[in-house]
């Protein structure tokens, strides 16, 4: 057994996973074999979620089984959504408010006490699944004033949460962007988030409790929340009325740190942001609005030729996501409550995966206190 010391456990190996891998010197990433390009344009949401909970891209038939069954699960139960409501009225923060209701959807899942085994996972992941994205909705209309929405069975996965959230059913290209933002953030290896979900699932405790947990690592700042810092910059250099180059000089002088830059893994670009960029032109055609690409690529351009990506600080998945978000119509403390929803389908394909053959996660640490103290009765102390 090593005494070596691994802060924070980098590089420090604890599982196996087929579920995805992520090569950062040369900006690969692949759920279970396949390219992440190759999902993110030619499959959707539902066939990601199938291939991550059952080892394959689905035929047809079960595409169309998979997504009905997903469908048929997505109506809340009233106590639920007045819980939504109070924490709304009361200004609670999106994802503690996520939190609170994904722990309290398991009071009316029968099935969230019973069999502990991986078929019952996934039947309560689809659940969880399911039901978040109906959350996240009627929080945000309540805090907008307005009523919830019910969703829509006919919808996809991602335009439902898109006329949720709106009251109006979206366009191909926006509901076909948000269904790629949902796939691209589905999983990411060992996060922080997922390894949370999988030490609480190495317990046997149910899924519930795991993806409880995974939102509440990843409400963290030094997790989620990037996307929002890089969006809430942009309107900082829109408010200024300086060229965003300008603007980013300015700021660099000053000591700051630009958001959407730089990555735990990536060396080089994030594969993800090349597809959200693309993306984000799409939408600026459609709308005929340019401001967050002109931005984003003005600034991007500027620090690449500062040398930025030549010392492996390269754009990330956040730095298009927000304006990506943003065009969608997306209020910006929502947006890591929306990478909950698409994290969520990795963080139970991770505790499936480990409980299949599971074993209890317990790490040491050094201790480093005094080994010898002389205890004091508390009248003499």
């Amino acid at each position: 057994m090593t005494d070596e010391l691994k802060r924070g456990l980098e590089g420090v190996l604890v599982a196996e996973s087929d579920l995805s891998y992520v090569d950062g010197e040369v900006g690969k990433l692949v759920y279970r074999g396949y390219d992440i390009e190759d999902l993110a344009r030619g499959a959707s949401y539902e066939e990601v979620l199938y291939l991550l909970w059952h080892g394959s891209l689905p035929t047809a038939a079960e595409l169309d089984a998979f997504t009905a069954d997903l469908a048929a699960e997505r109506e809340v139960d009233d106590d639920v959504i007045e819980t939504v409501r109070a924490l709304a009225d009361a200004g609670e923060r999106p994802m503690a408010a996520l939190r609170t209701a994904t722990s309290m959807l398991s009071a009316y899942d029968d099935e969230a006490d019973g069999a502990d085994d991986g078929e019952a996972t996934l039947r309560q992941g689809r659940r969880i699944t399911a039901k978040i994205p109906t959350v996240l909705a009627a929080f945000e209309r309540v805090r907008q004033g307005e009523e919830p929405v019910a969703p829509d069975p006919d919808l996809s996965h991602a335009g439902n949460f898109l006329y949720m959230l709106t009251g109006t059913e979206p366009d191909a290209v926006s509901e076909e962007t948000f269904d790629m933002a949902l796939t691209l953030h589905a999983d990411h290896g060992l996060n922080a988030s997922t390894f949370t979900t999988m030490v609480i699932g190495s317990t046997m405790a149910d899924v519930y409790s795991g993806v409880t947990g995974g939102i509440g690592a990843l409400s963290g700042p030094l997790h989620g929340g990037a996307n929002q810092d890089v969006m809430e910059v942009l309107h900082e250099v829109d408010a200024s009325s300086k060229d965003p180059v300008q603007w980013v000089k300015d700021a660099r002088d000053e000591g700051r740190r630009i958001p959407g830059f730089g990555h735990r893994v990536y060396k080089v670009k994030d594969p993800r942001a090349n597809i959200l960029e693309e993306k984000l032109r799409d939408l600026a055609d459609s709308s005929g609005d340019t401001k967050w690409l002109d931005y984003t690529t003005a600034i991007e351009e500027y620090l690449t030729d500062q040398g930025l990506v030549e010392k492996g600080i390269a754009p990330n998945v956040d730095f298009y996501s927000g304006s990506v978000y943003d065009s969608l119509g997306i209020p910006v403390d929502m947006y890591t409550p929306i990478f909950a929803m698409s994290r969520a389908g990795g963080w139970i394909a991770h505790v499936a995966e480990y409980q299949e053959d599971n074993r209890l996660i317990r790490p040491r640490a050094r201790y480093t206190g005094p080994e010898e103290a002389e205890f004091v009765p508390i009248d003499e102390r």
